[in-house]
């Protein structure tokens, strides 16, 4: 069977919406993925000795403006991957702006809870913009730092906005958090790559029954993407549990 010439997906992510208008701004979003990092937060401040629904209300608004918008923001400055239609100005303008009310957000909760914060929020400033826009030729990127930045960090972040330190079972869930979100980047990188770059395929699938199955897009991402819903509502019902058994 010679090569099929297939067009790159229309939809850059299987989130994304039809391009334009307001659905650009959703697709921005990466909704469950926000939800997923999201759910880190939540976990981390339920595992906490005391447990604030204020506090984590400011967590989870602070981590929605710097991951959900800001870091999403400048992803897609940096080479347009979900093929949005959104002006470049206005990338710019939401990255700087939910970046800055992030941190504004962290400082004030600094100073309300616990000056523990202030070197967490620094560290997330610096690391939204290095990882999304590949700066230091992409030292700050990867799986490790996709690890540790969009894994740990959230747990480790809700942990002490509520706990006022670091304790042992808050590394335990970093650590959990963590390899969870290798996982993720390893399928998501796998099915970015066919929607988005793939152009030609060739060969089939041979079973024992005689059947025969050509290679498509979809035998490329329809189990890793089904996996990543799971994954996301997964994660997104521990997140829940935890927070309703503290409540």
């Amino acid at each position: 069977m010679g090569p099929q010439n297939v067009r790159v997906e229309e939809r850059p992510a299987f989130y994304a919406l039809a391009a334009g208008g307001w659905r650009d701004y959703v697709t921005l979003l990466h909704p469950p993925y926000t939800l997923w990092h999201l759910s880190y937060v939540a976990i981390g401040a339920a595992l906490a000795p005391t447990f604030e629904l204020e506090r984590l209300a400011v967590g989870l608004l602070a981590f929605l403006l710097a991951l959900g918008i800001g870091a999403h923001a400048l992803d897609e400055l940096n080479g347009r991957p979900l093929r949005t239609q959104i002006p470049k100005r206005v990338l710019v303008a939401l990255a700087v702006a939910s970046l800055g009310a992030a941190a504004a957000i962290g400082v004030a909760a600094a100073f309300a809870w616990t000056l523990w914060l202030l070197p967490l929020v620094a560290l997330g400033t610096f690391l939204v913009p290095a990882y999304c826009l590949e700066l230091f030729d992409g030292r700050v990127h990867g799986d490790l730092w996709f690890a540790l930045g969009w894994g740990a960090f959230p747990v480790v972040t809700g942990y002490v906005g509520m706990a006022e330190t670091v304790r042992l079972e808050a590394l335990l869930a970093a650590s959990f958090a963590a390899l969870l979100s290798v996982a993720q980047r390893l399928l998501s990188t796998q099915v970015r790559t066919v929607r988005r770059q793939v152009v030609s395929l060739e060969g089939s699938i041979s079973y024992s029954n005689g059947r025969e199955e050509p290679v498509t897009v979809e035998t490329l991402t329809r189990v890793p993407e089904l996996v990543l819903r799971v994954l996301t509502a997964t994660v997104t019902a521990l997140a829940l549990a935890l927070v309703v058994a503290r409540v």
